[in-house]
């Protein structure tokens, strides 16, 4: 349990501070705990970052599987996965991505895999239920445009592309997902997402 507390509390600066600037000290002071019971679990802060990406990639890998369940069309499925990511992202301090990728490499590349293997096959298999469904033009190019996606995903975490200032991450990922969805989907499919749109606002 000890594992896993230290990984709550980090995870909580990280979010809230960025991981750059948050110290081993700074995690022993939230935790109440001694340094000492820190290292006797991690050897050091970039371990922390590593063992919270893979359990947060394997939490997202499992709640993602939940939500493209074959009985909800492909509209809903995106949907749910943007409500997924809505929590995140509202807690996150906008620099921790910039912080992951310059001065975490093997907590990055974890992410980078999950990104180009995992969800790359999620946002294909939609594409395709969509084009079945009728909600995703049968010219679209599944694999070019999940690509896009996964990049535009990225791109949005970017500050020297959305300055942290102007906009918040939250704002950033639903503008670029609605982006997507329109340019590829069907007027049945734009139906649904203003349907869907409007739940999401009234709730």
């Amino acid at each position: 349990m000890t594992k896993e507390r230290i990984l709550h509390g980090a995870q909580e600066l990280f979010f809230r501070n960025g991981i750059r600037s948050v110290t081993m000290d700074d995690i022993a002071n939230h935790l109440g705990m001694s340094k000492k019971t820190i290292y006797q679990s991690f050897s050091d802060k970039d371990e922390i970052v590593t063992a919270l990406m893979e359990a947060k990639l394997t939490w997202d890998k499992q709640e993602i599987c939940t939500i493209c369940s074959p009985d909800r069309n492909m509209i809903e499925q995106v949907f749910g996965i943007m409500r997924h990511m809505t929590e995140m992202f509202s807690r996150m301090n906008p620099s921790v991505f910039y912080d992951l990728q310059k001065y975490h490499p093997k907590a990055w590349k974890i992410f980078t895999d999950f990104k180009n293997s995992f969800m790359l096959g999620v946002i294909e298999k939609n594409i395709e239920d969509g084009k079945a469904e009728g909600t995703v033009r049968p010219d679209v190019n599944t694999h070019i445009m999940a690509r896009m996606r996964i990049e535009q995903v990225e791109m949005g975490f970017n500050p020297a592309v959305f300055p942290p200032c102007k906009h918040s991450l939250l704002e950033i990922q639903v503008a670029l997902l609605e982006h997507f969805l329109y340019g590829i989907c069907t007027l049945k499919g734009h139906k649904l997402i203003n349907k869907y749109k409007q739940v999401a606002e009234d709730e």
